[in-house]
C-alpha cells in the first residue's frame, strides 16, 4: 500500500513539474516572442507531454526486486564418466609375402608413348585498311566558272530576263565571260560562291536571286513570270 502512495505522489510531482515548465515556456513565447495564444498554448502542451515523459520514464520506472534466498539452484555436479571397457587385443596378422619376387617375375610396363601436337597452321597476316581518299577541301574563294571570251555564234543571250540582273550587272557578267543562259544554269556551288564573290557592288545577288534555278528554266526554251514582263517591255 505503500509503494502504491509513493509512486502516485512522485507521478504527481512529475507531471507538476511538466506542467510548470509547460506554463512558463507559453508565458515566455507570448510575452518576448510575441505568440499567439493558440501558437504559445500547442508549444506548452508540447512541451508539458514531452518533458513528463521523459520525467516519468527517469524516475518511475520499477526497480528490481530482491532475490529471495535459496531462489538461485545449485548446479548439479558432472556425472562421472561412464568406464570405457578396453578392446581385446588383436590377432597378430599374417606376414604379407615379399614384394621383390613379385616385381621380378612380372614384367615392367612400356612407358606409354606421348602424342606431339599438331603444328597449328599460321594465319596470314590481315590486310592494312587502305586509306581513305581525301576529301577535297571547299575553299572559301569557290571555284571560277569556265568563261567565254565571247558570245557564241548568234549572239549573247538577253541576260536581263534573269530576275536580278539589270543592265549594269549584264555587263559586268559579260566583262567577267559569262553570256548565256546554259553557263549560268551549269554553275556548281563552289562556282556559285566565286561569282557572289567577284561581282562588284552586286555580291551575293546570284545565291540571293536564284539565278541558276531562273537560268535553266530559260536555257531550256522555258520562261519565267519575270522574264515575260521583260520581253512586253514592262521592266526596262
Amino acid at each position: 500500500m505503500n509503494s502504491t502512495s509513493g509512486g502516485l505522489i512522485n507521478l504527481a510531482i512529475v507531471w507538476a513539474i511538466a506542467s510548470a515548465a509547460g506554463f512558463v515556456a507559453m508565458a515566455g513565447l507570448m510575452i518576448l516572442g510575441d505568440w499567439t495564444l493558440l501558437q504559445a498554448l500547442f508549444a506548452a502542451a508540447v512541451i508539458f507531454l514531452v518533458l513528463g515523459s521523459i520525467l516519468s520514464w527517469l524516475f518511475l520506472k520499477p526497480l528490481p526486486g530482491p532475490v529471495k534466498p535459496g531462489s538461485v539452484t545449485a548446479s548439479t555436479p558432472a556425472q562421472a564418466p561412464a568406464q570405457v571397457a578396453s578392446p581385446a587385443p588383436a590377432a597378430p596378422a599374417a606376414p604379407a609375402a615379399p614384394a621383390a619376387s613379385e616385381s621380378a617375375q612380372a614384367p615392367a610396363p612400356a612407358p606409354a608413348a606421348t602424342e606431339t601436337p599438331a603444328p597449328m597452321p599460321e594465319q596470314a597476316p590481315e590486310a592494312a585498311p587502305e586509306p581513305a581518299a581525301p576529301t577535297p577541301a571547299t575553299s572559301e574563294e569557290g571555284t571560277r566558272p569556265a568563261t567565254l571570251d565571247a558570245p557564241r555564234e548568234g549572239g549573247a543571250d538577253d541576260l536581263k530576263k534573269i530576275k536580278g540582273i539589270g543592265p549594269k550587272l549584264e555587263k559586268l557578267c559579260n566583262s567577267l565571260g559569262f553570256y548565256h543562259f546554259d553557263q549560268i544554269a551549269a554553275w556548281t556551288e563552289a562556282e556559285v560562291v566565286w561569282v557572289d564573290r567577284n561581282l562588284e557592288g552586286f555580291k551575293g545577288r546570284v545565291s540571293r536571286d536564284t539565278w541558276v534555278e531562273q537560268a535553266k528554266l530559260l536555257a531550256s526554251g522555258g520562261q519565267t513570270e519575270f522574264s515575260q514582263k521583260v520581253d512586253k517591255g514592262d521592266v526596262y
